[in-house]
């Protein structure tokens, strides 16, 4: 990744440019990745989002953010997206679009809740259900750039049928420096090492890293769960400049 490059990019005026869909893969019975081919990418930084813009016949438009689940390299993007129940844009991104449709995207956008693989400290990625997005494209990044940075990732979801990307977090995919735990709040497979709840202390101190090895902690989730989870991450004594967060809410989905 060209980080120079990037950080110029940021600067810079982001515009509008067309992708098509590629593939669909469907995640959970309500989140769908969307592999898109944009010509004109310039490459993003992991962790960072982009703006999605709809436009009806009557030109009626309306837009989005979403976070890149790919790590940087060629004009290949993906993103991750749920199903807002209620919403206006997540419903036709997860249940209509296929491959071969076009949309406008703008970005990429964002520097500051970004993982730099030049960085040799260790990292803790805490995720609460969908914030699991950019967090994905870090552990992509660190795959394959072939870093040897040690990942720690607490995933807290409400059901195993809820995870996201189960195949590369899933059994087998804790390797190389990566370290995986999932966090159960409603349910859990059996045999679990914890019964199902909410983010705790002790899920801090046991499966993320002592802040005397000064780790980065990327943060990702509703409300609720990033200020639970910077609030224990203070407490247990970790540098609040090494911690970073991004909040998903409703937007309208």
């Amino acid at each position: 990744m060209a980080r120079a490059a990037v950080s110029g990019r940021l600067t810079g005026r982001l515009r509008w440019q067309t992708a098509t869909v590629e593939d669909v893969r469907d995640e959970t019975g309500t989140a769908r990745t969307l592999v898109l081919r944009a010509p004109d990418w310039r490459g993003h930084a992991a962790g960072q989002h982009v703006d999605v813009r709809l436009t009806a016949e009557d030109g009626y438009s309306t837009q989005r953010s979403y976070s890149l689940a790919s790590a940087p390299g060629g004009d290949r993007i993906e993103l991750t997206v749920q199903r807002i129940g209620d919403g206006e844009v997540s419903p036709y991104l997860v249940d209509v679009l296929e491959a071969g449709d076009q949309l406008e995207l703008r970005g990429p956008v964002g520097g500051w809740f970004v993982w730099d693989p030049a960085d040799p400290s260790p990292v803790l990625l805490m995720a609460g259900g969908s914030g699991v997005v950019p967090l994905m494209s870090m552990i992509r990044t660190r795959r394959n750039v072939g870093s040897r940075v040690l990942f720690r990732l607490l995933y807290s979801v409400r059901t195993p049928e809820e995870r996201y990307y189960a195949r590369e977090l899933g059994p087998g995919g804790a390797q190389g420096g990566l370290d995986i735990t999932h966090l159960y709040t409603r349910s859990a497979p059996e045999g679990p090492r914890r019964p199902p709840g909410r983010l705790t202390e002790d899920d801090v101190a046991a499966y993320g890293w002592p802040a005397e090895f000064a780790p980065m902690c990327f943060v990702c989730g509703p409300t609720g769960f990033v200020e639970r989870a910077a609030e224990i991450l203070v407490a247990q004594g970790h540098d609040p400049q090494r911690i970073r967060t991004e909040r998903f809410g409703p937007v309208g989905g």
